[in-house]
């Protein structure tokens, strides 16, 4: 089996670094080529003070110091909280994404996330993607349970730059989740789960050799 691409689909931004921001570090570090998609910038859920755009500047900061090339961000403006209206047209650009990615794994919200965005853009993912394999990373403050079927052993490092990462979304700096004490307990939850100093776990939608 020969794996190049990778595909990160993001509701909105900053899931994809939360969900699998160590992940992508070490992944970009071993040479596999990573892209990012965030289906919206969450403009009305930006907080006073800051511009409509701020989500979508703190993206490309976040991402370029994961090591993703700024050529492989793409960034849409499907509305916050109505991706459930708008299912077809995302399902539209998913294949249109497939089309030009052509990846060979595919991480998206894990079936168990409540998120209504989130669960849209894990279902949608479903149909577009059906012939690759599909991975869905894991969001605790979104999920009342989780699979923890697939893990990726991190160092000190990849966590490390997940979290310098997050540092970037400055909005959203009053959200606990990104938290460096959080991030950090949970990457070192999941490390002890395989014998590990750091881990990421993620559920198997979908497997393919």
């Amino acid at each position: 089996m020969y794996v190049k691409r990778i595909l990160i689909l993001s509701p909105h931004t900053d899931d994809g670094e939360l969900g699998c921001g160590g992940s992508i570090a070490r992944l970009v570090e071993e040479g596999f080529e990573v892209f990012y998609v965030a289906l919206s910038a969450c403009e009305k859920s930006v907080p006073d003070g800051y511009p409509p755009d701020i989500l979508k500047r703190e993206v490309k900061k976040a991402t370029e110091l994961l090591g993703i090339d700024e050529s492989n961000l793409l960034l849409y403006d499907f509305e916050v909280r109505e991706f459930p209206r708008l299912r077809q047209k995302i399902l539209d650009t998913l294949i249109e994404i497939r089309e030009d990615v052509k990846p060979d794994w595919v991480f998206t919200p894990s079936s168990f996330d409540t998120h209504q965005d989130h669960r849209v853009t894990r279902e949608e993912t479903l149909r577009a993607f059906k012939k690759f394999t599909i991975l869905g990373y894991e969001q605790p403050w979104n999920n009342i349970t989780f699979n923890t079927t697939c893990f990726i052993r991190l160092e000190e490092r990849h966590v490390n730059k997940k979290i310098e990462s997050l540092k970037c979304y400055e909005s959203q700096k009053d959200k606990a989740y990104l938290g460096e004490e959080f991030i950090r307990s949970l990457a070192r939850t999941r490390g002890v789960q395989i014998n590990s100093e750091y881990a990421e776990a993620f559920e198997v939608i979908r497997w393919i050799i």
